[in-house]
């Protein structure tokens, strides 16, 4: 290959100027272009481009589609200029030949949790790497293509490295002890073990559609106080709850700045990796209002708010669920309106002085993958392969979590049919 007798820096320059989405390409070249893009003077060199080509207005993310991701682009410079998205191409960090559907997708901090239909095993993946770490559960059981567990990746800061971790939990509750499935555990990626956690809540995360927001390594959830007399499924959401990844604990409920009611809809968003925002939708008082507010300090233990933004949208609904971005500096907030038709999304815009606009998304082709999106940057982060081998070995759980896969097993059947 001619490209390879030119001077290592001059390759450098040629490569890094390949966009992100043909990487995997160039890395399946050979194997000397797989080792120069991981090298780090090349990764500090393409990173660099990567951040000097985002253009003003554009944010950057990753949309979990017809159980592929894409990487897109969001355009907006401004309430006089329309906005509108662009798309990247495809992103995948699988074999042509590998056959798996994504079913939900978790982003930190330039990393990609993917959690597969089958829930026979799961990846965490760098997609400006190219590297990819796979994971089996400690355990699985599945039912109508509905995967009741939770699930966060995390990380604990050393001298030279990150330590990552992954949260697997299912806390189900019905009104009544019995009915009730209670099981926490923690993937560490340097012992290659699942270990089950001691957790005894007197608190709730709300399960179904609340996905943890990775900050600084740890994982924020909405969260209530546990109370036998609610329902499980919803509660007073007002509160949040961090996951501490070094101590391998749950700290205290954090307060949220307002007190939700039982049919309003709390969701968190990270603001640049720095800070929390919460965004509160008014569904009991005012379906065109919503609110938004943004940590001003924030840690495990600890946390302070500011209201950044109040919005009345009318005449349009906004229904914004799951992940929100928000833009400082113009005052909008950009989300993803799930439509009640199962093919019909759009990526909302909405501002002050009733500023809406909704740009449309490509329709898909499965009803049962809903469209998600995250924030996304290119990182130059090392996913550390299975000690000892690229195998992973036979899976030996720490601790094996027979209580929660029995109650799971008995009661899961009637948890579903629960919702018929």
């Amino acid at each position: 290959m001619a490209i390879l007798n030119l001077p290592r820096d001059l390759i450098e320059e040629i490569v890094s100027r390949v966009p992100l989405k043909y990487m995997r390409a160039v890395r399946l070249t050979c194997k000397t272009l797989n080792a120069l893009s991981q090298s780090p003077s090349f990764m500090k060199l393409q990173i660099g481009k990567e951040a000097a080509a985002i253009k003003e207005g554009e944010t950057r993310m990753i949309m979990l589609m017809d159980c592929n991701l894409y990487l897109i682009s969001v355009f907006f410079k401004g309430v006089d200029i329309d906005p509108y998205i662009e798309h990247k191409g495809k992103l995948t960090c699988l074999n042509d030949s590998d056959q798996v559907t994504i079913s939900q997708v978790f982003y930190c901090e330039g990393l990609v949790l993917c959690i597969f239909k089958d829930a026979t095993r799961f990846v965490v993946w760098n997609p400006y790497l190219g590297q990819t770490r796979w994971i089996k559960p400690s355990y699985s059981h599945r039912r109508d293509e509905c995967d009741s567990f939770s699930y966060a990746l995390g990380y604990v800061d050393k001298k030279s490295c990150r330590s990552y971790k992954l949260l697997r939990f299912i806390d189900y509750f019905r009104g009544v002890p019995e009915r009730q499935i209670l099981c926490y555990e923690i993937y560490d990626f340097d012992s290659d073990l699942w270990t089950t956690l001691d957790v005894t809540p007197h608190w709730r995360i709300v399960p179904f559609g609340n996905r943890g927001v990775s900050l600084e390594g740890n994982t924020y959830f909405c969260a209530s106080e546990r109370n036998s007399e609610v329902d499980g499924h919803h509660g007073h959401k007002d509160h949040i709850i961090c996951f501490d990844y070094t101590k391998e604990r749950f700290g205290p409920l954090l307060p949220l700045p307002f007190s939700a009611g039982y049919d309003d809809y709390v969701t968190l968003s990270c603001v640049r990796e720095e800070k929390l925002a919460a965004l509160l939708m008014h569904n009991e008082v005012n379906l065109y209002e919503f609110d938004i507010w943004i940590t001003t300090k924030i840690d495990a233990e600890k946390i302070s708010w500011s209201k950044f933004l109040t919005v009345d949208s009318q005449p349009a609904i906004p229904n914004i669920r799951g992940s929100f971005f928000i833009d400082e500096e113009k005052k909008v907030v950009m989300g993803l309106n799930k439509y009640l038709q199962w093919n019909h999304h759009t990526l909302d815009i909405i501002g002050v002085a009733g500023y809406f606009r909704a740009l449309d998304l490509p329709e898909p082709d499965c009803r049962n993958c809903w469209p998600h999106v995250c924030a996304y940057d290119p990182s130059s982060v090392q996913i550390k392969p299975p000690a000892g081998s690229q195998v992973r070995p036979v899976h030996k759980a720490a601790k094996a979590c027979v209580l929660g896969r029995s109650l799971y097993k008995k009661f899961m059947g009637n948890i579903f049919n629960c919702f018929r």
